[in-house]
């Protein structure tokens, strides 16, 4: 099948952002009297969403019942101050972005990341490359596996799912195409490792980010 688009993840896909995440976490985690944990560790955290990353990364006597809300704030706000102290495009990532502008692709980023931050990021260090849309998850919008952003992006491109390729790093990316009924296409320089990815439903896998070109030959 020829291909007619594509949806990118973010975090892990596109940008590297896993130290500003990881440093932004342990310095609420030290704060508030508990241990960090080591950067690497993160890549297990992150995916599937700020509340998520919380549970995972701090006791559960700390974010219980009300106390859930009150540190998402503190680390979004943390996150707020050092989120492109470190975070830069993935080698290979710009090429593959001029690439695929030149054969006019329509290209659209589909995040767990929160909202806001979905599209600071992608202002400040993905200026270079038009989207036709940008969606990070918040109230109205639930978080990945669910496709319902990823579907909503297929609905204004007016194309079937069927002809969109998803791309991301985790499983949770494969799951949100797989329920969309997306393109499953998957990165090895993200978060997570080739089993977990193949596990999950890839049916592509792209070692360097100008593999992905080859879907739209």
């Amino acid at each position: 099948m020829k291909f007619k688009a594509i949806i990118f993840d973010l975090d892990g896909t596109l940008l590297d952002t896993l130290k500003d995440l990881a440093l932004s976490v342990n310095a609420v985690l030290e704060r508030k009297g508990y241990p960090g944990h080591p950067v690497d560790a993160y890549r297990y955290f992150v995916g599937d969403g700020i509340d998520l990353l919380i549970e995972r990364t701090f006791p559960a006597a700390a974010w219980s019942g009300n106390n859930l809300n009150l540190l998402v704030n503190e680390v979004k706000e943390e996150y707020s101050r050092r989120w492109n102290d470190h975070t830069v495009p993935f080698p290979g990532v710009p090429e593959m972005l001029d690439s695929l502008e030149q054969k006019v692709v329509p290209k659209a980023i589909f995040s767990n990341k929160p909202h806001e931050f979905a599209l600071l990021t992608v202002e400040k260090l993905l200026t270079d490359w038009y989207f036709f849309d940008v969606i990070g998850i918040g109230p109205e919008m639930p978080r990945k596996p669910d496709p319902t952003g990823a579907l909503q992006i297929a609905a204004k491109m007016k194309l079937n799912p069927a002809e969109i390729v998803y791309v991301g790093d985790t499983d949770t990316d494969m799951k949100t195409a797989l329920a969309g009924g997306f393109y499953p296409a998957a990165v090895l320089w993200g978060f997570r490792p080739e089993e977990e990815l193949k596990a999950s439903g890839a049916r592509f896998l792209a070692a360097d980010p100008l593999d992905i070109i080859n879907l739209f030959i």
